[in-house]
């Protein structure tokens, strides 16, 4: 019978053996990545040339400066009021049913396209003219949406 094994020996590489290991290993994925280092050797010397990697290379030199300046421009008043439009009108289209914008989209797009077929003839409406085209369903549904929207908004002008 054999002898029980009572101590186990780790065998360390040496760091030169652990360093020709990884370099083993960098050469393998450099040979299996080939193709595509060879883009990426392309895209950086193409930038290079137009002179993209200088203005980089300078932009993160002056990283301070640009911060700075970014950080005035962003606190002034023009851009404080942009930044708070745009916060404003994202809760806007947040609140609002998609189905209904995407409608009411389509109603404007629908609107324009019917507008433009007769924008050129130059003809004047009269009161009557007006008063019958209340008549057409499609357009006493436009004039009654408008309207309720008004009254929405007025109610909402209240408070």
């Amino acid at each position: 019978m054999a002898a029980p094994i009572t101590s186990i020996k780790r065998i360390e590489p040496t760091p030169e053996e652990q360093q020709q290991q990884k370099m083993k290993e960098l050469q393998t994925l450099i040979a299996e990545q080939q193709q595509s280092l060879n883009k990426i050797i392309e895209i950086t010397s193409e930038l290079d040339n137009a002179g993209v990697l200088d203005a980089l290379t300078a932009m993160v030199k002056a990283k301070d400066e640009l911060a700075g300046i970014a950080v005035t421009q962003a606190s002034r008043e023009p851009m404080t009021n942009l930044i708070n439009n745009l916060l404003n009108g994202a809760g806007l289209l947040t609140s609002l049913n998609p189905e209904v914008t995407a409608n009411l989209k389509d109603s404007i797009t629908k609107g324009v396209e019917e507008a433009e077929l007769y924008k050129g003839n130059g003809d004047k409406v009269s009161i009557i003219q007006l008063m019958t085209a209340l008549n057409d369903p499609n357009i006493n549904r436009a004039v009654k949406y408008g309207m309720d929207f008004l009254k929405g908004m007025g109610k909402g002008l209240d408070k």
